[in-house]
């Protein structure tokens, strides 16, 4: 998994309230968060947070993870459903959902860890809109080794199988809009998902005679992932009450409704949305928590209670784990009703993501990019810690106070700083979603993402739903929902990725399609 190490630039700009750029600060009165040790004590104190406070295993070393049967060892309190049953009510296909949004609106290689980080100077190479760009990038004009020639996206084949991956060059390289998205097997098949979804409704627009095929079938994609991003996404993992403030459908004097934002005083902007840092670099890092160290991937070809660990330390040439930037393995194919509650979904199926709560993953203080084995930036908890600082995030008890909002009570040895802070308030709350001021940041951010942009459905079409789409078939994309709704599943079943074992098989056993 590639988290932004970055490169440092120099650059200064003002920190302003008045001045926002690509990425900016919803709390620019607040001052940073410091830690309370001195500045030559500051690594080694968050080190400690990082490999005993927050670990889930203290202790384990990276050779502790070397055998799949150990990890899963790990993984297997999620299955008692007790009080030691680590796991949220949320599908674990959501952990990685809310990865792939997050390389839909964010892309910053420029940020650094070696300096203090000012937003306002920070570049972000996405657009802060759930656009897809990590699908579409450029477009079939500027970037053609994406597409076909016909408007639809390549396709590539996992070697000797009918089953599909992502299309890739001779060194097994995606051929993406964002390289992140091939990051992990999960957020790999997200992707490719969202490649197949756009060739099915290229197909139905062809088919109904649109003029413009391609343009029918990205617009219907992009307002279906806007529709999941907030009706199915931050339903699961917002606080109810503040995602319903955030944005409401409402009907005005004269008989006619639009989309109201309700929390401005969060999250506001003068001429177009920018990336709150606060969003960016603390809160919307929660998903870090929902990781697991290991998944049951699919029955054909790894087997029923066979777990693959999400990193595998060995530094074998070829490890069997989860990792991606390589051509996809039909053992790691996704069976979906494996990471999705669909109807065929039995027994511990959907497995569930981790709590959203102040502990990570032992997977997640081992990922070895590259740096020395003792570097601390290997460990995730570390890192996001750090970044923090960099970046002079506000401690999270002032947010809270900001907000009135009764701040948690944290312990002498737990650090204020905004990312644990929230992952805490989380846990306190039972760890099924984010606490207050966690919805807070997240739900403002996304409700005024969707309502900035020009081209959603909430400005261009606001009483548009997917059932009034003449290219999504209810009862057929969303049969998972009893055609009652649309989730992250209709994206699966749109897509015609496996979702039981015996898809799995059939697939496998098919021939292998061209790159179309």
């Amino acid at each position: 998994m590639a988290h932004g190490k970055g490169h440092a630039i120099d650059v200064t700009a003002p920190r302003s309230p008045f001045y926002q750029g690509p990425f900016g600060r919803i709390c620019p009165d607040l001052p940073p968060w410091t830690p309370p040790v001195g500045p030559d004590q500051v690594d080694d104190y968050l080190l400690d947070i990082a490999q005993n406070l927050m670990l889930e295993e203290p202790g384990l070393l990276p050779a502790d993870l070397t055998d799949a049967a150990k990890v899963a060892d790990l993984d297997a309190r999620f299955t008692t459903g007790d009080a030691g049953d680590p796991s949220t009510g949320i599908p674990a296909a959501y952990t990685y959902f809310g990865q792939f949004v997050d390389h839909d609106l964010t892309f910053d290689p420029m940020s650094s860890l070696a300096r203090k980080n000012d937003p306002n100077a920070l570049l972000n190479f996405r657009t802060p809109r759930f656009d897809l760009d990590n699908v579409y990038g450029r477009g079939p004009e500027d970037q053609p080794y994406m597409y076909d020639g016909t408007g639809r996206m390549l396709i590539g084949n996992v070697a000797g199988s009918g089953l599909r991956d992502l299309p890739r060059n001779a060194a097994g390289r995606a051929l993406i809009g964002d390289m992140r998205n091939d990051e992990n097997a999960m957020v790999s098949q997200l992707q490719l998902a969202f490649l197949l979804a756009h060739n099915t409704l290229v197909d139905r627009a062809e088919a109904a005679g649109h003029d413009h095929p391609f343009e029918s079938a990205r617009d219907t994609l992009r307002w279906l992932y806007q529709w999941i991003v907030w009706h199915d996404f931050i339903r699961r993992i917002c606080d109810a009450d503040t995602r319903a403030a955030a944005l409401s459908l409402e009907t005005t004097a004269d008989g006619r409704k639009r989309w109201e934002l309700g929390l401005k005083d969060v999250y506001s902007w003068k001429h177009q949305p920018f990336m709150p840092v606060e969003f960016s670099v603390a809160a919307y890092r929660f998903g870090h928590s929902m990781v697991r160290n290991s998944y049951q991937t699919n029955h054909p070809h790894r087997g029923f209670g066979v777990n693959a660990p999400i990193f595998d330390n060995t530094g074998a040439d070829d490890p069997d784990d989860l990792r991606g930037f390589r051509p996809m393995k039909a053992s790691n194919t996704i069976q979906w009703d494996w990471f999705l509650n669909m109807t065929t979904s039995a027994g511990p199926f959907p497995q569930r993501a981790r709590k959203i709560d102040a502990k990570l993953s032992n997977a997640l203080a081992h990922l070895f990019e590259g740096m020395s084995p003792d570097d601390p930036l290997n460990i995730l908890a570390f890192r996001n810690l750090k970044r923090g600082i960099s970046f002079d995030l506000p401690s999270g008890t002032d947010v809270a106070r900001k907000w009135c909002i009764d701040p948690i009570e944290l312990d002498a040895n737990e650090p204020d700083a905004l990312w644990y802070y929230i992952l805490k308030e989380g846990e306190i709350a039972g760890g099924e979603a984010l606490g207050k001021v966690g919805s807070t940041i997240v739900a403002a951010t996304f409700a005024g993402l969707l309502k900035g942009d020009p081209h959603s459905y909430l400005n261009l079409r606001p009483c548009w739903t997917p059932d009034d789409d003449p290219l999504l078939r209810s009862g057929e994309d969303n049969v998972d929902t009893g055609g009652t709704g649309w989730e992250l599943s209709s994206l699966i079943r749109l897509a015609g990725l496996p979702v039981d074992a015996a898809d799995v098989e059939t697939q496998s056993n098919a021939a292998p399609q061209s790159a179309a």
